[in-house]
Parts: C-alpha cells; structure tokens; sequence
C-alpha cells in the first residue's frame, strides 16, 4: 500500500515538473519571437503577400503566381495575414507545438525524461539559429510538426493517419516524400508483423500511401494545372540552379558545428543502442538536405526531429556527464543569443535596429509608408514584405519578379541569368494587359540590368506610370 501510494505520489511529482518546464519552454519561445516584432522576414513576406490576396477572395495558382505548396500559404489566414505581435505569438505557438510533439514521441519510445530533453531541444534549436531561418514560417519550417506527428504516428502503427500527416507536410514542402520514406520504415515493421499473424502483408503499406495521397490528390483537384505549372514546373527549373558540393561541405559542417550539443548527444545514443531505424530516418534527412545541392540553413530543419530525439535518448544515457551538453549549448547561444538582447533594448527604446541583415526589410517599410494603403500594387524583385506592410491588392497575378524577369530570387540581386526566357517573356505579355495603381521596382537599385524600366516589351506599358518617389532600394511608380 505504501509502495503503491509513493509511486502514485511520485507520477504526480513528474507530470507536474513536465508541465512546468512545457510552459516555461512556450513563456521562453513567446519573448524570442516578441523581440522580431517589427520585423516581417522576406520568407514570411511571401506567404503573408499570397494570404492577403486569398483574404480578397482570390485563388491561389489561377490568381496568384505562387511557386510554394498550398499550406504554405493558407497556414497566414488562421491569424489573418497579420504581422508584428500576432505573427510572432502565432509563431511562438507552432514552434511549441513542434516541441510538444517531440515530447510526447520521446516520453512515449522512453520516459518523461527524455520527452522533455526533446521538446527542449526542439525548441533551442528553433530559437536559436540563422534568425531568418527560425523565425519565419516558411515551407522548410512548418513541415517541422506534421514531419515529427507522420512519423510518431508510423511508430505508433497507425499507417493511414501516418500518411495522411505526411501528405500534409507535402502540402507544405515537396520534400515531404522523404518524410513519407520515413514513415514506411516503421510500417514496413508492421507489415512483417502481421505477415506472422497470417493477414496481408500489403495492408499498412496500402494504407500508409492512401493517407499520403487523400490530401494531394484533393489539393491536385482544386487548383488543377496552374498548380503543377507554378509549384512543380517552377520547382524542377529551380533545382536545376545548384551550388557547388563544396558548399554543401562546408555548410554541412558548420550546421553540424553550431548544433554539436545534438550531434554528441545523438552520437551517444546512436553508439549504445544501435537503432536501425532512427539511423536510416537520419539518412534520408541529410539525403533531403543535398536534395537540389542548394544547403540554404532552412533545410537544415530536415534533420531536426531524429536528432532531437536521438540527442535527447543520448542526454539520458549520459548520466554525470550530461554537462558536456550544456557546455556546448553555449555555442549557439553565444552566436545568437546577443541579438535577441539588442532587438529588445531597441524596441523597449522605440528606436530602429542597426543590423545589416535588416537594411532591405527597413527599405521595404520605407517604401510601404511612401505609397500609402490605397489602390493596387505590383512589387518588382522579391519585396514580398510591402505587401505585407501596406496590406494592398496585387494589381497583377504576380506577387514578385521571378516568373516575368525569370531570374530566381536567391541571386537576382547579383546575377542576371535567365532559366525560363520563353516563360517569363509570356507572363510579361499578361503582365502588359494589367493596370495597377502603385509600381514599386525594389530591383533596380541593387541590378540595373534588371530594373523594370529595362524590358523593351514593357515599355509602352510603363509609358502610363511617372515616378513619384525614390527611398536607397527603390523606386516607385504611380499610374498617370
């Protein structure tokens, strides 16, 4: 009786810690993001942009040139496309969530223990890092939840809603199908289990692959061809545009050296108890990452959730030297840390934050204020954060340069090559059958070459605009 009321006593004391540390973790996660309040990141400006057309009634792909999947775009309407404090607490909740999952995955394969080392990892290692990259809820972030929720539900033999999860994070991230690869390994268990109990082996896998395509095939029929042609067609150009493997060396290492607390913990754990499939998770994850040879630091987020788990199993297993860990957890800490100080101290002092990595957001501001909030705008580069600034109407299909310069956004601001000329010269030709109210050329400044003042097939067109105003990185028309 004793013995049963000291473990029933004990059980109390470990739920009540957990949820301590979980809402210490969301109260945490919360002020970092407070501190980007008056930051709109230009890989959130897109979705936000998309979002605020969709709030006008428009359909994404048909009405809107928009090269990311669907969810991408659709997650900003559960807090209306806004931006400043309801962004970052939106932001703060998904993270959260990321680690909530984590937490149950890990307190369920081992105990309480390790559920909360994951969900502190996960949520470090979203606060910490490139800020570009883990504040803005972009694609490669949130596929974070449903990548932990697909393959935790896999693990837990539930193959349709595995892949009904995992077909989901494709809505967000084609790179999803690594993550349904994932889940295949735990179902590929099921399957040899029911095989010795003489029913189908074919059964979980079916179902797995039927959860995985319900979503898409719904998305598929919604937005039909514009769908293929702007996210898939677009995509295959885009990958097509590589780095050298040189860089992915050296961003590979230097990922691995910020987050060398996850990769000891996670080696440890890999060392003492030998899981097959958490190893091959992990594969397939750095396979997603090399996938298109382009390693920006967002795609890193594909390896998040196996280590944070291996690394948190790993912490456990540590015992006395679990101080390793938190030695080098000092490492992003001390690289990121800081700015999270400066941006509070300037927002506490209502001044603006000199940062180099802001110069285009604070021109982009700059720009929004100039124009106002009346009439219809098309953004000429990739300046996606006016729209979200000024919270106006495209006055084209088109949300960005991209499809009518056809040079990428990830070096336009430097480079001039073209991948789809016949493409872009054909939406330059709907481009010319569009009025809007308020040009804003946010490319010139940085690539004459460029500029939109530059294209002999939009000259007459832009015969109907003046200039009216210059900030450093733009210029602004305004129809006659």
């Amino acid at each position: 009786m004793c013995y049963t009321s000291y473990i029933q006593k004990d059980s109390t004391l470990a739920g009540t810690r957990e949820r301590l540390v979980l809402a210490l973790l969301f109260l945490g996660l919360a002020a970092a993001r407070l501190c980007h309040t008056g930051i709109v990141w230009v890989e959130e400006g897109y979705p936000t942009a998309a979002a605020i057309q969709l709030l006008d009634g428009k359909l994404l792909y048909r009405d809107i040139w928009f090269d990311k999947p669907p969810l991408a775009a659709y997650t900003y309407l559960l807090w209306d496309a806004r931006i400043g404090v309801t962004l970052r607490l939106s932001g703060a909740i998904f993270v959260f969530l990321c680690c909530w999952m984590a937490w149950r995955f890990a307190r369920e394969m081992w105990s309480p223990r390790e559920g909360m080392a994951a969900a502190c990892f996960t949520g470090f290692f979203l606060t910490f890092g490139i800020p570009s990259a883990v504040m803005a809820l972009a694609p490669d972030l949130l596929m974070v939840l449903p990548h932990i929720a697909a393959v935790y539900l896999a693990w837990r033999g539930r193959p349709f809603l595995s892949g009904l999860a995992a077909g989901i994070a494709m809505l967000v991230n084609p790179k999803a199908v690594f993550v349904l690869a994932a889940c295949a390994l735990w179902t590929r268990g099921t399957s040899l289990r029911l095989v010795r109990l003489g029913k189908p082996e074919a059964y979980p896998t079916l179902m797995l692959l039927a959860g995985f395509a319900l979503p898409n095939l719904a998305a598929l029929a919604l937005f039909g061809t514009p769908y293929i042609q702007e996210v898939w067609k677009w995509g295959a150009l885009y990958s097509k545009q590589t780095f050298a493997l040189s860089t992915g060396i050296t961003r590979t290492l230097s990922w691995a050296g910020f987050h060398c607390a996850l990769v000891v913990a996670a080696a440890y754990a890999f060392w003492k108890e030998k899981r097959w499939r958490m190893a091959v998770w992990l594969v397939l994850g750095l396979v997603a990452v090399a996938a298109g040879w382009r390693f920006f630091p967002r795609y890193y987020f594909q390896l998040l959730p196996v280590m944070a788990l291996m690394a948190a199993r790993g912490y456990t297993l540590l015992g006395r030297y679990r101080a390793i860990v938190w030695l080098l957890l000092l490492i992003p800490l001390g690289r990121f840390g800081p700015r999270y100080v400066t941006l509070a101290w300037d927002l506490a002092q209502h001044r603006q934050t000199q940062w180099s990595d802001l110069a285009m957001n604070q021109d982009s501001r700059a720009a929004a204020d100039r124009i106002g909030r009346d009439g219809t705008l098309l953004v000429w580069g990739y300046r996606p954060d006016i729209f979200a600034y000024t919270r106006m109407k495209a006055g084209t299909r088109f949300l960005d340069s991209q499809p009518l310069t056809g040079v990428l956004a990830d070096r336009h601001l430097t480079n001039s090559e073209v991948i789809a000329p016949e493409w872009a010269a054909e939406n330059r030709r709907e481009l010319a059958r569009t009025q809007p109210d308020w040009i804003v050329d946010g490319l010139a400044a940085f690539n004459p070459a460029l500029a939109v003042s530059n294209y002999p097939d939009l000259k007459e067109w832009l015969a109907g605009y003046r200039e009216v105003e210059r900030t450093r990185g733009t210029i602004i028309y305004q129809r006659r």
